[in-house]
């Protein structure tokens, strides 16, 4: 990927739950987080969430997260999230066994995909999880997905 299709964390819309007060990301970490362009994330949800649909309130039938028979389990994730000292759910840690530095990219919508590596979104994924708006979670080059709902539940999958 070109530095074109990355925009600065300072250009970043939601930058502030990244360095929010209660849970600042030290310097070191903040700089693998990297929200995609517009453009750049539009195009990466065409082809690897939804060929219609803008966010994952609004999915269709076509859309692969819409079918059940690509989620195997769910989990509550918002105690752990409330909880001081607990990193993500067991289960979720079990489901994903990727190696630290594979590429993953946290889709909040269309307009909206920040990629980062699985170490530092399992470090930090309270802060990605400010905004639980149906948020997807893939790797690259991976068939393991997560799929955060506002209801406090993560769904463990696998892409098509």
């Amino acid at each position: 990927m070109s530095n074109m299709d990355h925009i600065s964390l300072d250009e970043y819309s939601r930058k502030w739950i990244f360095t929010h007060q209660s849970m600042p990301i030290p310097s070191e970490d903040l700089a693998a987080i990297k929200p995609m362009s517009q453009a750049k994330s539009a195009q990466f949800w065409k082809d690897n969430v939804s060929k219609q649909s803008p966010d994952s309130e609004r999915m269709s039938s076509q859309d692969w997260p819409t079918s059940e028979a690509n989620w195997s389990d769910s989990v509550n994730w918002m105690s752990n999230w409330e909880s001081d000292s607990e990193g993500l759910p067991e289960a979720v840690l079990e489901h994903i066994d990727w190696q630290d530095d594979v590429t993953v990219y946290f889709c909040y919508e269309k307009y909206n995909v920040v990629q980062t590596t699985w170490s530092i979104f399992k470090q930090h994924w309270k802060n990605f999880l400010f905004f639980d708006d149906g948020p997807i979670l893939i790797g690259r080059r991976r068939k393991q997905a997560l799929w955060f709902t506002t209801d406090g539940q993560v769904k463990l999958g696998n892409r098509p």
